[in-house]
This record gives structure tokens, C-alpha cells and sequence, in this order.
């Protein structure tokens, strides 16, 4: 199976880097140079089975990839007969049945907890730790935080723009950084030889999509790296006086009421940057003032 009959259609670059890192991973040490025509059900389960239960949400998301390859082979004429990673009536024989929780939610770290885990963090080397905390610090999604371009941030003024195309609602989306992340990444700037802020060997050169997964799985098991968005939310709504509305723009969220958005037609640059730096300052207190948690009544309304 070789990258190239790996096409189809993409939301943008991001999206197509993420299909080939998985299946470079996962799917190609196995299937070799072998054409589609020869893939059959065995094959599939001699690359799904490894982290089929080990990681469940990229074992399922591997077998629709591949399903969806096979497809696009099937009608472009490169093969022929059923599919081979077909669920129903194929590999649910040969595979336990797909748990797919992990996939619909997203246990999170509280937040009273995350001073103590940011100081492991930071011990911890290695750019996936460094696109970890990274990715917390500002909130992101981990695709957006993966794909980030030193094209993108401009260290001067402290702003990271992301592109329509690797946003999940298709609009560009200004991030404000706060200093501990602009040290960082002043750090990792001096070292890069690439456009990737966060590089590794995954198809396009950007770190793969489970390094920072992994390195979670180190620390503190049983939380996903998604989930810190809840943390980030629930220690906004809980200890700050921020607007829903601003704490739902830092998210990238799309503003539900309709009234309300029409009065928020621009993005809240400035509180958001003030949200994200008390977001990092918190993370970097000391965690031993964290032990009981009291409302934060900073300026977040000015």
C-alpha cells in the first residue's frame, strides 16, 4: 500500500497530514508495498489488533481511514470485492467491540490539580512535552496546537493567528500567548530548522498526533489531552468573573445566543490575552496555595 493511493478529499493540509501520520504509523509498517488489491480482512486486523485496546480511540479511528482508503480504491477500480475493514459482519468477528467513550468524553484534569501536574510537566524534555503544555497554556485543540507554523506566531507581539483551514469552525482565530509560552517557544525558535514549531517525523514534519497523548499517559493517566479545555473552562467559570462570552471566544466557540453575537462581532482580543495570561499565571503558582480553592475577583469585566 503506498502513500500516494492514499487520496481523497481533505478539509486542508492539516487534515491530509493527520490521515498519512496515522496510517504511516500504524497501517504502512504492516501493509508494506503491497497493492490495495491484496489487502484483506486479515491484514487489517494485523494492524488494528496492536492498539485496538491499548488505544481505543486511535484503533477505531485507523479502521475508518482505512475503510474509507479501500473505498476510494474499490470505485476507482484498484480492487474489487467487499471491504476488508468493514465492521458489521467482518472484523467484529475478529475484534472485541469498539468502545468508543473515550471518544465522547473527555476526562479532564481538575483544575485545583494542574499547578502540581505543570510542574512535572515542565520537568519533563522533549518537544511533545513542550506542545503538551503548550497546547494547555493556550487552550487549543491539538490539532491546531500539532499544526502550528512559526509562519503563524509572531513573537513580537505575542500572537499566534491559525488559519481558517485548521479551525473546526472554518474561521480564522487570533490566540494571544502568554509570556511563559513566548519564553518557550523563543526557546524552541533558536533550535528550529523547520517551519513546524513542534517538528517530528509524522508526514509533514510535525509532531505526531499521539506524542502528546503519550506524554500524558506518563503523568497522569486516565485524562485526555482534550480535556484540559474543560480544566481551562471550568477553572474560568468557577474562579474569575470573565463573561461567558469571552471564556467562550478564548475556546473558539461560536456564541449559541444569537442577540448576544450580534453585539460581539469582533474578538475580544483584549480580555481574551488577559484571561490567558491569568489562565498561565495560575498554572505556574505554587501548588500548595491551590489546596482549597477561592473565587479569583480579578479585573476580568474591565
Amino acid at each position: 500500500m503506498h502513500r500516494d493511493e492514499v487520496v481523497g478529499e481533505w478539509r486542508g493540509d492539516g487534515s491530509r497530514r493527520e490521515w498519512l501520520s496515522t496510517l504511516e504509523r500504524y497501517a504502512f509498517p504492516v501493509l508494506g508495498p503491497r497493492p490495495v488489491s491484496a489487502i484483506d480482512a486479515m491484514l487489517v486486523h494485523r494492524v488494528l489488533e496492536p492498539i485496538w485496546s491499548t488505544k481505543p480511540h486511535v484503533g477505531q479511528r485507523l479502521r475508518e481511514r482505512l475503510e474509507a482508503v479501500l473505498d476510494y480504491a474499490k470505485g476507482m477500480k484498484l480492487r474489487s470485492g467487499e471491504n476488508p475493514a468493514l465492521w458489521r459482519d467482518n472484523l467484529e468477528h475478529m475484534l472485541p467491540k469498539a468502545n468508543r467513550t473515550s471518544r465522547k468524553h473527555h476526562p479532564a484534569l481538575p483544575y485545583a490539580e494542574l499547578p502540581a501536574f505543570m510542574v512535572e510537566l515542565r520537568a519533563m524534555p522533549g518537544v511533545a512535552a513542550r506542545a503538551l503544555e503548550f497546547t494547555i497554556l493556550t487552550a487549543v485543540r491539538t490539532s491546531e496546537a500539532r499544526f502550528a507554523r512559526w509562519s503563524e506566531v509572531d513573537l513580537r507581539t505575542g500572537v499566534w493567528t491559525v488559519p481558517g483551514e485548521r479551525m473546526k469552525g472554518d474561521k480564522e482565530h487570533r490566540i494571544p500567548l502568554p509570556e511563559r509560552v513566548l519564553v518557550t517557544l523563543d526557546e524552541l525558535r533558536r533550535e528550529s530548522r523547520s517551519d513546524a514549531v513542534f517538528p517530528g517525523r509524522s508526514a509533514g514534519g510535525f509532531v505526531n498526533q499521539d506524542a502528546m497523548a503519550d506524554v500524558l499517559a506518563k503523568l497522569h493517566p486516565g485524562v485526555t489531552v482534550h480535556g484540559f479545555r474543560s480544566t481551562f473552562r471550568d477553572w474560568a467559570a468557577e474562579t474569575t468573573s470573565y463573561p461567558n462570552h469571552v471564556v467562550e471566544m478564548a475556546l473558539a466557540h461560536a456564541i449559541s445566543n444569537g442577540v448576544e453575537a450580534a453585539y460581539r462581532r469582533g474578538d475580544l482580543f483584549k480580555k481574551r490575552r488577559r484571561l490567558t495570561q491569568e489562565w498561565a499565571d495560575y498554572c505556574a503558582s505554587p501548588a500548595s496555595a491551590w489546596t482549597t480553592v477561592t473565587p479569583f475577583q480579578g479585573g476580568g469585566r474591565a
